[in-house]
């Protein structure tokens, strides 16, 4: 159907691809574990929406402009792996929550401000769609499970784009949930948060120093 073949192949193999870990597993993973469940499926649902641009600019033709052009490749990863330095920054600078009218930290039991949701995923979306290494991603292997002759080949790249991606959101809701029951059944204090925070944001600092010096392939 759609001159889909290897659908099942294509199912597992998007399934492995997605645990492995990166910069939106972090993110998922140190907003739930500081802020719960529901701040984990923001970044899921950020990350979800930012890798539906990629498909549906892969479908389009948009993305083989980054395959191609050094220019657009350079300057889509600088703008990306800024963003994930200033996350990686905002995370390391995270501080307990302060009595307004002591200015004292306040007890221990007192966790690290809590970000808006609407904030976590526009996180999750920046992150995700502002890394060009995804969109050459979908260009390198979804193509494989369409065939030469397919009649609408935009159509079976749409097809197995949302197919992924709901798998994807599958595995990261998951994570966020499993993260979050983790959390609290190991009853994080607010100070090893606060450290999760930080060591999260030097991750994403690595990974973006990491990302400007990647190379076109």
């Amino acid at each position: 159907m759609f001159g889909i073949h290897d659908l099942t192949l294509f199912v597992i193999s998007g399934l492995l691809l997605n645990i492995m870990p990166g910069p939106d597993s972090l993110l998922i993973m140190a907003r739930s574990a500081t802020q719960g469940w529901r701040a984990g499926c923001a970044a899921a649902l950020g990350i979800g929406a930012g890798t539906m641009v990629h498909i549906g600019a892969a479908a389009l033709g948009l993305s083989a402009v980054l395959a191609t052009s050094a220019t657009a490749f350079t300057v889509v990863k600088w703008v990306g792996a800024a963003y994930i330095v200033w996350c990686g920054i905002g995370m390391l600078r995270a501080r307990l929550k302060r009595d307004a009218t002591a200015g004292a930290a306040l007890a221990p039991s007192t966790p690290p401000a809590a970000q808006p949701f609407r904030k976590i995923f526009a996180q999750g979306f920046l992150t995700n769609v502002l890394n060009p290494k995804v969109a050459l991603f979908f260009l390198a292997f979804v193509p494989q499970f369409i065939d030469a002759g397919a009649a609408n080949k935009p159509l079976a790249f749409l097809v197995l784009g949302c197919i992924f991606n709901f798998n994807s959101m599958l595995w990261c809701n998951g994570l966020a949930v499993f993260t979050a029951f983790a959390s609290a059944k190991l009853k994080v204090k607010p100070l090893v948060a606060l450290w999760l925070n930080r060591v999260t944001g030097s991750l994403f600092i690595a990974l973006g120093a990491r990302l400007a010096l990647s190379e076109q392939h």
